[in-house]
Order: C-alpha cells, then sequence, then structure tokens
C-alpha cells in the first residue's frame, strides 16, 4: 500500500466513481439528447428527470451514511487518543473545535497531537493548515 500523506490521502471507490457515475452521467446526457432531438420530448423529458434523481440519491445516501458514521468514530477516536495521552478528557473543549478541526487532528501521530491540539486552540487553525502542520503523517487507511 502507497504511503499516505497530505497529498494523497483523498480515496475513491472505482465501482462508484468511475462506473456508476460516468455511466449515469452518459445515459443522462443521452436522453437529455434525446427529449430534445426525438418527437418523444415527454418520456424522454421523464427519463431524463429519473436519472437525475437517481444521480442526486445515490450520492447523498452514499455520502449521508458513510460520513456520518466515520465522523462518529474519529470523535471517539480523537477522545480516547487525547484521553491515553494526557489523561484529561477531549470534551472539555472539543465544543470550541469545528468537525473539520478535530478530523484533520486525527492524521497527527501521538507526539505531535497534543501540542498541535493546543496549537490550533491557540490560534484557531483551520484543517487544512492543521495538516500541513503535520510533521509525520499518521496515515488512515480505513476510512470511506
Amino acid at each position: 500500500m502507497k504511503i499516505q500523506t497530505y497529498y494523497n490521502h483523498i480515496r475513491f471507490y472505482t465501482p462508484h466513481h468511475f462506473i456508476y457515475y460516468p455511466v449515469l452521467i452518459l445515459f443522462l446526457v443521452a436522453s437529455v439528447y434525446l427529449a430534445i432531438t426525438t418527437e418523444d420530448h415527454l418520456i424522454w423529458g421523464f427519463i431524463s428527470v429519473a436519472f437525475v434523481f437517481l444521480f442526486a440519491v445515490a450520492y447523498m445516501l452514499r455520502q449521508h451514511y458513510a460520513l456520518t458514521l466515520q465522523n462518529r468514530i474519529v470523535r471517539l477516536e480523537m477522545r480516547y487518543r487525547y484521553f491515553t495521552l494526557t489523561g484529561k478528557r477531549f470534551e472539555e473543549f472539543e465544543y470550541k473545535l469545528t468537525d473539520d478541526q478535530i478530523f484533520a487532528l486525527r492524521f497527527a501521530p501521538d507526539n505531535e497531537l497534543v501540542p498541535l491540539v493546543e496549537d490550533v486552540l491557540k490560534n484557531n487553525l483551520t484543517g487544512n493548515a492543521i495538516k500541513k502542520a503535520i510533521l509525520h503523517w499518521k496515515a488512515d487507511y480505513h476510512r470511506v
């Protein structure tokens, strides 16, 4: 497996991103074309709307279920890691951090996490700035 860094940490799911969506887009474009160029405007227009609906539903469900669960797990991981390293509860100041900040902090290794949390609380770093501040990236190869 390739070593994960800031520059390659985004992950794609081949069947979804490179098969399902391209095929759906191809069908959508074809149905819109046929709705415009044939005499069966109504049926092809309906088919086009159905493809748009399928695209939207597939995207929303895929994102919603996976990301909601992943977000919850990352929060629990950060609470556990912070407590293990410091003996203090992460929840005491967690409300001061945005989701983006918490999710970026998970890439910090244990020896960089506590000072980075302090820096984030002091300077309100963005998630992107947090990721760039990490010296030794802690890869997450099991993300959705």
